[in-house]
């Protein structure tokens, strides 16, 4: 749509991209391989991505998806800002790529009222955080790879599974420190998988976790620390997404500290005292964690005059001021001058076409139903919904951040569990077919586990799709049937990262539900 009636900016993309066209199409990429072409229908597959191609696929239908693009195309400016959710699917890299090229197809990067299709950002006033020490390990691997890192870490290699800083691992993880995280379990995919992972200590052999609650993380614990909340002792913290108006807080408590729980800078001055006397004096450098917030907060106000006297901040409790360069533009100074201020990418532009992406699909190993392109397009993906798999687990998975809990946070608070109940989201021809009514216990499940919750029948959810609050705490007999009865969307969640990134896939899951 945007490009057959001519609402793409050809100056803005001519002039800052790389890859729309032939024009711009970088040396050593295959003819008609440019990003126009492949939207057209004239590159490799020979599909052109009408809006009846992309209805087929999302069930939107076609005038609402024609009615959308010609919006954005003739609004001027549009802002285009994408959640994380689009990035946590099987393919979620090519999906924040397709998205980001809206604004970029529009010329709406580096202006004021556009956006780069990434999520918004903020003004943050001067803060000084603890120091800490240079790792000397530089080999790194993706977050969401650890359970493989203690599986079979020494065959984790770079091309099959992103390892950074060295072609292999050499040693898998035989330790895990987590703290104030839920992700060894409730958090983390496939908790069956990770489950049987765990149990064998001949992998990992220890595992610490320091927190305020026994979490479902916190179970697998050989050393288990109770940790001081947030509101039993003192701190200073920035503001996070405020648009341009910073803010400081300084953390009073509100309570005195209960029981036997200490503060983590006291648990790790313990650590490295007992590391010997030299650690101890390079970690705390002689001060109580009272005196490294007056120390950090008098190198704040050094580096920014501005700021309240550590004694007024106290009294203040909350410190507020707006961005004095008024809005933050992302790109703006590449938009005025590109060659003056060019981009972190190899070509110093915005990169449609990516040869680091087609060196990088050529020469990793990829399952038949992985991709990796040098362009952002569509691809299909393993449990999708065009997965034959389809046929035995028909309902698409997802889950959503929900409104009792900030991800697994306050999931164990009793009122917020009463007040809003954790379901399954379940269409009404979905239902019908499976003689499930609203508010019916159901059971919902795949090969990796079930789970076992109320139905909320609604057509608020499309057909052949299902959806869960993402973070209720897992709640199952792992000696026994392992049906969690706390409904953890991790249960069903597949532990297959995404192609590139190696990334959470946790909103790509097959499933199906009956009433039990």
């Amino acid at each position: 749509m945007l490009i057959n009636e001519n609402l793409v900016d050809q100056p803005f993309l001519d002039k800052y991209c790389v890859g729309y066209d032939e024009k711009t199409l970088p040396e050593g990429a295959p003819a008609n391989g440019h990003y126009k072409a492949y939207i057209l229908g004239e590159g490799d597959d020979g599909i052109a991505k009408t809006p009846q191609w992309a209805s087929r696929i999302t069930g939107i239908p076609a005038d609402r998806i024609i009615k959308l693009a010609r919006e954005i195309g003739m609004s001027k400016p549009a802002y285009i800002c994408q959640g994380w959710g689009p990035q946590r699917q099987a393919n979620g890299e090519l999906s924040a790529r397709a998205i980001a090229m809206l604004p970029i197809l529009t010329g709406n990067v580096g202006i004021n009222g556009g956006n780069s299709g990434a999520r918004e950002s903020t003004y943050t006033i001067t803060i000084e955080r603890l120091p800490v020490l240079e790792n000397p390990v530089k080999t790194a691997i993706s977050c969401f790879t650890w359970t493989d890192a203690i599986a079979r870490g020494p065959e984790m290699t770079a091309t099959r599974d992103g390892v950074r800083g060295k072609e292999k691992l050499d040693v898998p993880i035989k330790f895990l420190w987590n703290y104030a995280g839920n992700t060894i379990i409730n958090q983390h995919s496939d908790i069956n998988k990770t489950h049987d992972i765990l149990q064998d200590e001949s992998k990992c052999e220890t595992i610490v976790v320091i927190d305020n609650f026994m979490t479902s993380s916190a179970k697998y614990a050989d050393l288990l620390l109770p940790d001081l909340m947030t509101v039993e002792q003192e701190d200073i913290i920035p503001n996070d997404y405020a648009g341009n108006m910073g803010y400081l807080i300084f953390i009073q408590p509100a309570t005195s500290a209960k029981f036997e729980r200490k503060p983590i800078y006291w648990i790790l001055s313990e650590v490295a005292k007992r590391l010997g006397d030299d650690v101890y004096q390079r970690f705390t450098e002689g001060r109580t964690q009272e005196q490294w917030l007056q120390y950090l907060y008098a190198k704040m106000v050094a580096k920014d005059p501005a700021l309240p006297d550590y004694d007024d901040l106290k009294q203040m409790g909350i410190y507020k001021r707006k961005d004095p360069n008024g809005h933050f533009v992302a790109y703006q100074d590449f938009r005025r001058d590109p060659d003056a201020h060019p981009l972190k990418t190899p070509s110093g532009k915005i990169e449609i076409y990516s040869s680091r992406l087609a060196e990088i699909a050529a020469r990793w190993q990829l399952e038949k139903d992985e991709v990796i392109s040098p362009l952002p397009i569509y691809a299909s993906t393993f449990e999708g919904w065009d997965d034959p798999l389809r046929s035995q687990y028909p309902l698409q998975l997802f889950g959503f951040h929900y409104k009792a809990r900030t991800h697994s946070s306050y999931g164990n608070v009793d009122v917020l569990q009463a007040a809003c109940r954790q379901e399954v989201w379940i269409n009404p021809l979905d239902a019908e077919k499976r003689g499930i009514k609203n508010g019916d216990l159901v059971r919902v499940f795949n090969p990796r586990g079930e789970v076992r919750l109320p139905a909320k029948v609604t057509p608020r959810i499309m057909p052949g799709v299902s959806a869960m609050g993402q973070g209720a705490w897992h709640d199952a007999n792992m000696a026994g049937d392992r049906v969690d009865h706390g409904a953890c969307m991790n249960t069903l969640t597949t532990h297959r990262p995404s192609p590139l990134a190696k990334g959470n896939p946790q909103h790509t899951n097959l499933v199906d539900i009956e009433k039990v």
